[in-house]
């Protein structure tokens, strides 16, 4: 064994030690997150009122409970995606 093998092995172990804090699933999340938030706030998008004219719509369920809640939710989902470790879930997953 030389001098050559023991750096490899060295640098394989550190290589298994250091590993990137977001992993493709983070980012995964990540996006499918960011496209709730997107789809809340069209939800959200509408004609207004104006002097001339009262537009009811303003006041419609879709606008103002049901694009808010997929907007928060997105948000949420935002938060869980960065901050969940998937390694620790597939141990969790793996030790079911």
């Amino acid at each position: 064994m030389g001098n050559n093998d023991i750096y490899k092995d060295n640098q394989d172990e550190s290589m298994r030690r250091t590993r990137m804090p977001l992993q493709k699933a983070n980012f995964v999340a990540m996006a499918v997150a960011g496209a709730m938030i997107v789809i809340g706030f069209l939800l959200m998008l509408g004609g207004s009122s104006t002097v001339e004219e009262f537009n009811p719509d303003i006041f419609s369920t879709r606008r103002i409970v049901v694009g808010p809640c997929i907007a928060f939710l997105g948000f949420v989902a935002m938060a869980v995606a960065i901050i969940i470790d998937p390694a620790k879930l597939e141990k969790f997953k793996k030790s079911k």
